[in-house]
């Protein structure tokens, strides 16, 4: 069985419907085998995904977006199993961590995201669980331009001054102890306009099989992550910002 074989059926996997990978690969097997004439047996495929991580984040850095100058981040939580198993977890005992997002605590990592106000996914990278979200912003940033706009978490004057100096310009939300700032009525449309990063996130984990407490090693773990981000890739539609004059906002952008 071919590499692109592998690459293919993981990721056509993610937006089959199917909410387990043996039942869609057993469905292939009874079904489909006259489009993939060299199937191997579950157990066999299981081993051969570990192969297709490399190539699979390849494909995701090569199929990036175009950076617009209106970019969003955000980060989401990815549990490995849950809480009362986390002493029981043998998979990720070495690589997991302990985190907390809005929802809990959870046990495993964070997915973090940049999109345009297209939908189209700028930059992404993982981390365990208990990493602060600006840690990541800067490498994330390294290909943007204009303004890029997040949630309290990303709060933090020094990040702010080396963004500027990147030539992206961090916006965020503010606390309540905060003073209020003034921005222009693009900054705060687009400011309230964030969820749209939320929205991506949603979809990566219910339309995609991103997220789930099935996995036997690390590596079929990395391939399940990053076929669910490529899947998302493939959509036609994709969460939209829609703009009246997107020109005369993206050269108020860069000025």
């Amino acid at each position: 069985m071919s590499l692109s074989e592998v690459i293919t059926i993981i990721i056509v996997f993610q937006c089959s419907g199917y909410r387990t990978l043996k039942h869609f690969y057993l469905h292939l097997l009874g079904n489909k085998r006259s489009l993939f004439p060299n199937l191997v047996s579950y157990s066999r495929f299981i081993e051969l995904q570990p192969q297709a991580v490399i190539a699979l984040w390849e494909y995701i850095n090569y199929s990036r977006g175009q950076a617009t100058g209106i970019s969003f981040i955000d980060s989401t939580k990815i549990a490995v199993c849950g809480n009362k198993r986390i002493s029981r977890n043998k998979v990720f005992k070495d690589n997991a961590k302990i985190g907390k997002s809005t929802m809990g605590w959870f046990y495993g990592f964070k997915l973090h995201l940049v999109i345009n106000e297209c939908g189209e996914v700028l930059a992404c990278t993982l981390t365990t669980a208990n990493t602060d979200d600006r840690a990541p912003v800067k490498n994330l940033a390294k290909n943007l331009f204009g303004k890029l706009f997040g949630d309290k978490s990303y709060i933090d004057k020094k990040l702010a001054e080396e963004l500027e100096q990147m030539g992206v310009t961090l916006i965020t939300q503010i606390k309540k102890n905060m003073k209020q700032k003034t921005l222009e009525f693009v900054d705060q449309v687009l400011l309230r306009k964030r969820s749209i990063i939320e929205t991506v996130n949603d979809q990566l984990k219910n339309i995609s099989q991103m997220e789930h407490t099935r996995h036997r090693s690390v590596p079929n773990f990395l391939t399940n992550v990053f076929a669910g981000i490529i899947a998302y890739m493939f959509q036609e539609k994709k969460p939209t910002i829609k703009v009246k004059n997107n020109t005369e906002i993206q050269n108020l952008m860069r000025a």
